[in-house]
């Protein structure tokens, strides 16, 4: 869910994948909604603020944010802090974030994030809080979770989701793939000693999956992640799937019973048309109706990632479609 990783782009990028697709086929996915104003984006995790209107944060920039009043049309609006804190620059030599994720609980927003470095897993997720959700308004309480380079996973791309009354943060990039850790509901740090739960990987090195998601449904938990390579624009082979579980710490697998653990997983997404290398995913309500954001590099303006939303609806069967 990052500009990131730096396990050999040009490497990831030949990486066929071997899950089953179960999903639409590619002519059958749907594009992305219309949408104007600012539409270059990275990695998005949008709301709706309790205020109105909706913010989106993004990789890029001292984690970018864009503002729109109808979901339609975007502005943008700088950057959720002004600088970087000075942690940062423990992680890499600019202060660069990536991956964010907007939630709201305990009367106030609660952004995290990731700071790391191409290819190592030398890397940490960070978060912030605000009254407002709104760019200029965070203040930023420091480490989350870590990751150093004798860990087996890499603490990026972090999800929050509330389950059977405790807080969970999913994570995780290439590295033997999907994370999850327990944390604290008042700190929102990990809980000490927590137990690193294994959600999601792929039998073939460098195990290209990254940027969970995790939504409930139902009787289910559903979890969502990009495989392939991003951050090659039009060369991104980027792609969202998808498994379930009735736990929220696992087993996920997909729709033919093949867990995540070992491959599995049902294809969501991918890139059709100008809209290649569909990725970086996160889930919204809206007056309650589930929507997918993303983003997507347009093969009719040199790659460029945009803003991909489509709404997210349910099938009989409990699984997931875009529409």
């Amino acid at each position: 869910m990052t500009l990131r990783r730096g396990i050999a782009a040009a490497a990831v990028a030949i990486v066929l994948t071997l899950l089953p697709n179960t999903a639409q086929a590619a002519e059958s996915y749907p594009d992305p909604q219309p949408i104007t104003g600012q539409q270059i984006i990275h990695d998005p995790t949008v709301i709706h603020l309790r205020s109105g209107g909706y913010v989106a944060y993004s990789t890029g920039g001292v984690i970018g944010a864009r503002l729109s009043k109808d979901r339609v049309n975007w502005t943008d609006e700088g950057n959720a802090f002004a600088e970087p804190p000075s942690w940062w620059y423990e992680y890499n030599s600019t202060g660069d974030p990536w991956a964010p994720d907007i939630s709201y609980r305990s009367g106030k927003y609660w952004l995290y994030y990731a700071v790391s470095s191409w290819g190592t897993n030398h890397s940490a997720i960070g978060v912030a809080t605000s009254n407002s959700g709104l760019p200029g308004t965070w203040t930023d309480h420091g480490k989350v979770f870590t990751s150093e380079t004798t860990d087996t996973w890499n603490a990026i791309d972090p999800a929050l989701i509330r389950a059977n009354g405790k807080l969970w943060m999913s994570f995780g990039s290439y590295w033997t793939g999907i994370r999850m850790v327990e944390l604290d509901p008042r700190t929102g740090k990990a809980v000490e000693g927590t137990t690193v739960h294994h959600l999601a990987t792929r039998p073939d090195a460098p195990y290209a999956v990254e940027g969970p998601y995790i939504v409930k449904h139902g009787r289910y938990y559903y979890l969502f992640a990009s495989y392939d390579a991003c951050c090659a624009g039009v060369n991104s082979t980027y792609k969202i799937k998808v498994g379930r579980s009735t736990s929220v710490t696992g087993p996920y697998t997909d729709s033919t019973g093949k867990p995540m653990l070992e491959g599995g997983g049902d294809l969501l997404l991918e890139g059709h048309g100008r809209y290649i290398g569909t990725g970086g995913e996160s889930i919204f309500q809206d007056r309650g109706q589930d929507w997918l954001a993303y983003h997507y590099y347009d093969a009719e303006d040199n790659g460029t990632p945009k803003l991909g939303l489509n709404r997210l609806s349910w099938t009989k069967n409990g699984w997931p479609k875009v529409f």
